[in-house]
């Protein structure tokens, strides 16, 4: 999937993996908020385009079980660290079906 996501967009991959740069503001006593959506100017409205864009391109990879999982998360990266943990969770299940089947 990775090649795939690169391909679309080289970029998409560091989004997707270290998170997004969405924009934010200051509040009047300092504190880190996301900036309101009337004051978005071009950059604003492509690095948020730019998550879009990622979470798309997850969805349409998954199945409707996975999509389930993921469908509430708001980041990519949300959406990529809930389906990695369900993908390693497999393959422990797996390895360890594997191994115990062969101790009989």
């Amino acid at each position: 999937m990775t090649i795939f996501i690169q391909f679309l967009d080289y970029n998409l991959r560091d989004l997707i993996i270290d998170g997004p740069n969405l924009p934010t503001i200051r509040s009047e006593n300092g504190d880190v908020i996301p900036k309101p959506m009337n004051t978005y100017n071009d950059d604003d409205r492509r690095r948020v385009q730019i998550n879009t864009k990622a979470k798309h391109i997850i969805i349409c990879a998954i199945n409707s079980n996975d999509f389930n999982r993921i469908s509430s998360c708001i980041l990519a990266k949300e959406m990529w660290d809930r389906l990695e943990v369900t993908i390693l969770y497999c393959i422990d299940l797996y390895w360890t079906v594997l191994y115990c089947s062969g101790m009989k």
